[in-house]
């Protein structure tokens, strides 16, 4: 295993820990992708720990849907839980933290031993009252310390009150100090952090950055990697580690995900659920891309890479220190590209949920020439091929009369020209339907007619799919069949003998 060249002989361990209350955020799946890409570069191990404490909001379908997506993105993990609700793989388990209380409560125990951390009985009301006279004097929010120096009586006094005692982290004065990968040496003096912190709660129920600490110190994580919203944690996870006698890990804190008004990406502005685009057709292989982009550059005018490539060429060092802008335009390039470059087998397969299931596999198959161009998601596939899957009488309703009806020639000399597209198409045997055919035959037409080619395809467009767009016309045309062809056709001239001065047939 790699050892990490700034921790010392540490084997490089990174770890990834979603706490199940939501589906996969788009900001950690880029932070999971980052570490996954670190642990594979860097040849280290790659941990995934569930932080299940929140049983308020925290579900099994939440953490279904974190391992699932991230599965989908191909990200893996050396160590954790493979499969949601499934046993833990790796030396340094369980890999939940609802499952590793006793040692919280050792490490607790043992800061209060060493007086590095106290009893704290102040009610809810009481440390109220206090941020109030904080705010009154325009001091910055801080716990005052009225604990630390209590009395085995006042203790007692409290205890048979039936006061029941968190447990704060005594916080030492100092300037914390340290070497961010990405953002370079970074300090904090401590009195920012607003004093004594609670690491227990009355409950008994450790808070996250109490837990986070202990379990990257037992499973040996030698570098952090998370968003930057996380820097300001980064003082008080140090003086934590310090107290406690466990090895700093080196950190490094990525950018934020921002919207194009470069506020913070959030659900309420944002499509931020790895699961909604899934849903829509992005490829994994374009969202991956696509994330690993989202605040690092290979420092090429490369655009496109494997995830295999990813690995290789993923350097922390090049992470950006600004936050990076969800550019949509920019992803739905990326799909489109990879989409364009799937063999017609494996986009027929993934067209597959998106294409109505009335229709076959080997007329999936027919499609994908004719679709290939036109996507940018595979859902866009839902509504250019669902004439196919419609009734005539579906399709004749999705236009009007005065909707057929060319731009360069009045309802009557279009009634005609459909008429004679009608019956030379009539005239053509099922085996003759192929598009080459049709296209040769309809361009005749209209040279006839002394027509646009595109002032006919138009409204036969419309009369045999309803819709004015869609794959090419002569390909859709051969699939939809002669008969289905013809009776839309008549449909449409029937629309058309509804306006004033049309007959059908004329």
């Amino acid at each position: 295993m790699t050892r990490s060249p700034n921790a010392g002989d540490r084997p490089i361990r990174v770890r990834m820990a979603p706490s199940p209350t939501g589906p996969l955020h788009i900001g950690t799946a880029r932070t999971s992708l980052y570490n996954f890409l670190f642990a594979r570069h860097t040849g280290g191990s790659y941990v995934l720990r569930i932080e299940d404490t929140d049983v308020a909001r925290g579900t099994d379908a939440f953490e279904h849907d974190i391992i699932d997506n991230l599965h989908w993105l191909g990200i893996t993990w050396d160590e954790g839980p493979q499969v949601a609700g499934g046993e833990d793989v790796g030396a340094y388990g369980p890999y939940r933290q609802s499952q590793r209380s006793e040692l919280y409560a050792g490490e607790a125990a043992r800061l209060l031993a060493s007086g590095q951390a106290y009893r704290c009985y102040c009610t809810p009301e009481e440390l109220e009252a206090v941020r109030h006279e904080q705010e009154a004097r325009k001091e910055p929010p801080h716990y005052n310390g009225r604990c630390l120096l209590l009395t085995d009586a006042d203790r007692a006094a409290f205890a048979a009150e039936g006061r029941r005692p968190a447990i704060r982290f005594a916080v030492a004065s100092e300037t914390v100090r340290f070497a961010d990968l990405v953002r370079g040496v970074v300090e904090f003096e401590s009195a920012a952090l607003g004093g004594d912190r609670v690491i227990v709660r009355s409950d008994g129920t450790p808070l996250y950055h109490f837990t986070v600490v202990i379990d990257d110190a037992a499973m040996e994580i030698s570098h952090v990697l998370r968003g930057e919203d996380h820097l300001s944690n980064t003082p008080l996870h140090i003086l934590l580690f310090r107290a406690l006698g466990y090895p700093e890990p080196i950190f490094g804190h990525i950018p934020l995900i921002l919207n194009p008004d470069r506020s913070k990406m959030s659900k309420r502005k944002s499509q931020t659920a790895i699961t909604a685009y899934r849903e829509q057709g992005y490829l994994p292989e374009a969202m991956v891309n696509f994330l690993a982009f989202l605040g690092w550059s290979p420092g090429t005018e490369e655009e496109i890479f494997t995830l295999g490539e990813l690995s290789e060429r993923f350097d922390i060092a090049r992470v950006h220190k600004a936050g990076a802008v969800f550019d949509k335009d920019r992803l739905d390039f990326l799909n489109g590209t990879y989409i364009r470059g799937l063999p017609d087998a494996q986009l027929a397969l993934r067209l597959r949920p998106y294409v109505p299931s009335v229709l076959d596999d080997p007329t999936v198959h027919r499609l994908v020439p004719l679709l290939r161009e036109r996507l940018v998601r595979l859902s866009d596939a839902t509504e250019l091929v669902a004439f196919l899957a419609e009734s005539d009488e579906e399709v004749a309703a999705r236009y009007t009369a005065g909707e057929l009806t060319s731009k360069r020639a009045d309802a009557s000399a279009t009634s005609a020209a459909l008429t004679r597209s009608r019956s030379e198409l009539e005239a053509l045997d099922d085996g003759d339907f192929a598009s080459d055919v049709l296209e040769s035959r309809l361009r005749a037409v209209a040279d006839q007619l002394g027509w646009k080619a595109g002032d006919l395809f138009r409204p036969i467009r419309l009369a045999v799919t309803g819709r004015a767009v869609t794959p090419p016309l002569f390909g859709s045309m051969e699939l939809l069949g002669r008969e289905r062809c013809l009776a839309r056709l008549q449909a449409a001239l029937e629309s058309l003998a509804t306006l004033p001065g049309v007959e059908v047939g004329a």
